[in-house]
């Protein structure tokens, strides 16, 4: 089975825990703080692996942590930083938020990277809260939380040419005579089950890449058949082989149809470069189709050629054409040049409160992090948070709510009781 779509959870690793401490030796009094930094969590890494043709991988295992750093030791010993996680996906393969759909990044060259969750930052250790009022600080930050989401990922095949066409076209037929590849051929419709790449060699070093999309049938851009999971197949593709069946019934009305298809599915697919193949040339309905079918075609603007793919009689010829109408078919333009997480800037300091039944609920990226990171149980952080609720104005924006001593506040995952 072709698996060319995947839902995964993937979380980024947690920073370690700073440390508290004070250097006690038996000749060194007044030793001072000397507490470690956290190590930074690892990060999510997609990469983009040529030697990969599928996302089978993801339907086997669907969720992805990353390493946590280490907790800060004595001594000023920082800990270790967890591992990045890296994970391999084929070149072509677009990742979204899936939740709302946005498109996080899109690899199209084989070693590309994006990281798509950062891990954690490690917490500050007490030696970084010594000063010259408080040389013996019990303050240190706990690690940040790494980020979590789910996230889909969608393979489209990255392909220089199309061919397309309604079942028993002869496209797999076609494929396998042009190029090494070994597609399961069979005289019944939709033996194609997934699409299949071929590399095709013209005068021992010009070089495409076809691939055969499995037929469509009417109906396809809505979901009828197989053609619906396949037509984003031929979005990356630059030009267009439109094999038509010379035995068929209509070649005029099949060639209408799938091009209704596309159309339908993507209008940008409609106007891609289309070369015209009418196929079995060798058979007497082809023959008898040829006059008709060129004359239609020509007509509409499409060039036209007529091949028989069991016999090769004309595939020399049609391949060249292709060649040509590649090199003349401007490069496709991908999501993004450079790989990037695209998503919006957030600013931090933004906060808002709301009212719950057992209590508040104060949101925002800034002091839920620093929420997480703070050490409730030791008196002087917990000062500290208290002084930063001041200072971003929280405190004033919770009073003036109506926030009553002895209420429930939550932060983040913390649940802290209200006091004057």
């Amino acid at each position: 089975m072709f698996y060319d779509k995947a839902k995964i959870y993937i979380k980024s690793g947690d920073g370690g825990d700073g440390m508290i401490s004070f250097r006690r030796e038996k000749y060194v009094p007044f030793g001072g703080p000397d507490g470690g930094d956290g190590g930074h969590g690892g990060d999510i890494v997609f990469v983009a692996d040529n030697n990969l043709s599928s996302l089978v991988r993801y339907h086997r295992q669907v969720h992805f942590r990353a390493g946590s750093g280490k907790h800060g030791g004595k001594s000023r010993k920082t800990g270790a930083n967890g591992e990045s996680l890296r994970l391999p996906v084929p070149v072509g393969t677009i990742i979204r938020h899936a939740e709302t759909g946005e498109i996080l990044a899109d690899l199209t060259e084989h070693g590309q990277e994006v990281v798509i969750l950062r891990g954690g930052r490690g917490g500050r250790g007490n030696i970084h809260f010594a000063n010259s009022v408080n040389q013996a600080p019990r303050l240190a930050e706990r690690g940040e939380p790494g980020e979590e989401m789910w996230v889909t990922l969608e393979l489209k095949l990255i392909a220089d040419v199309g061919i397309v066409g309604v079942p028993n076209a002869g496209k797999s037929t076609l494929l396998s005579v042009v190029s090494a590849a070994k597609p399961k051929i069979a005289n019944y419709p939709f033996t194609t089950l997934q699409p299949n790449l071929g590399v095709v060699t013209l005068d021992d070093y010009e070089t495409m890449v076809l691939a055969d999309i499995p037929g469509l049938i009417e109906g396809a851009a809505e979901g009828v058949g197989l053609g619906h999971d396949f037509l984003r197949h031929i979005e990356r593709t630059r030009v267009l082989i439109h094999l038509l069946d010379g035995a068929a019934q209509d070649p005029l009305e099949d060639w209408a149809m799938v091009n209704q298809e596309l159309a339908l599915y993507d209008v940008a697919l409609e106007k891609k470069p289309q070369l015209v193949v009418l196929n079995k040339i060798d058979l007497p309905d082809a023959q008898a189709w040829e006059p008709l079918v060129k004359e239609a075609v020509t007509k509409a603007g499409f060039k036209f050629c007529s091949i028989s793919a069991v016999t090769g009689q004309g595939v020399r010829d049609m391949l060249y054409r292709v060649k040509k109408m590649l090199d003349a078919a401007p490069r496709p333009k991908l999501f993004v040049e450079e790989v990037a997480v695209i998503r919006p800037e957030i600013d931090e300091d933004v906060f808002t409160i709301e009212r719950e039944e057992d209590g508040w609920r104060v949101r925002g990226k800034k002091i839920e992090r620093i929420a997480a990171m703070t050490y409730f149980e030791f008196d002087a952080t917990l000062m500290r948070f208290q002084r930063i609720l001041d200072s971003m104005g929280i405190t004033e924006a919770l009073e003036a709510a109506g926030v009553q001593p002895g209420d429930t506040v939550y932060i983040g995952d913390q649940v802290l009781e209200w006091s004057e």
